[in-house]
């Protein structure tokens, strides 16, 4: 289980603090799929880095009771003058997880051939994407984070994707963020919607979907 409870995020800015979350819970079962929709800007990214861990709420508590991923496809963690193989290697015993049996899997599902055997400095923003969806992959975790649409790489690449996040990991709980209401639609048991800092919960993902679209959020 996952649980934010009166959570508060607030941020500096030259003209004063801004709250960009204004006492929000939320609560996501094993095995659910939870959608956060938001116009860009509502908080939606926010929300993420607080469950991930990346940043503490200014108020309010997260209890995590499942291991919980970081925003698939997100490469920002990379040590950017080590390999893609080097970088693989480097997660996996940060996560506790043995990297040889999984570096067979990385080299085809991320299609980066001999590239990943080269600096992560040298890769375009795809090849970064690809490597970061694949080793998000090999580190096995009870909630997937994803950070708006996971679509890296080609039509063929972002195939293999939905592929192996939503079938093969279909038992996985997930929290996805986005402002399109129809991919959420189409991957979520139930929908949030975040506007002007405060989290509105519906009953049904069709009464969030009507919410989202009809106040134009």
């Amino acid at each position: 289980m996952i649980r934010l409870e009166n959570v508060r995020k607030d941020y500096s800015t030259r003209n004063g603090p801004v709250s960009v979350l204004k006492s929000i819970d939320l609560t996501v079962n094993p095995s659910e799929r939870v959608g956060i929709l938001g116009r860009n800007g509502a908080g939606k990214s926010t929300v993420i880095r607080l469950i991930s861990g990346a940043e503490q709420p200014t108020s309010g508590s997260i209890t995590r009771t499942m291991s919980v991923s970081w925003p698939l496809a997100f490469g920002g963690a990379f040590q950017s003058g080590l390999t893609g193989l080097d970088n693989l290697r480097f997660i996996c015993r940060i996560y506790g997880t043995d990297p040889a049996d999984k570096e067979d899997f990385v080299q085809e599902f991320s299609e980066l051939g001999t590239y990943l055997r080269e600096p992560v400095k040298n890769y375009s923003a795809g090849m970064r994407g690809r490597l970061a969806f694949a080793i998000s992959m090999v580190v096995e975790f009870d909630c997937f984070l994803i950070d708006e649409i996971v679509a890296v790489g080609d039509a063929k690449f972002h195939e293999k994707c939905q592929e192996e996040l939503f079938v093969k990991r279909a038992e996985r709980a997930m929290i996805i963020v986005s402002h399109d209401a129809h991919y959420i639609r189409d991957h979520c048991d139930r929908a949030v919607v975040l506007s002007a800092g405060s989290m509105h919960h519906f009953d049904n993902i069709n009464d969030s979907y009507d919410f989202y679209t009809e106040h134009r959020l």
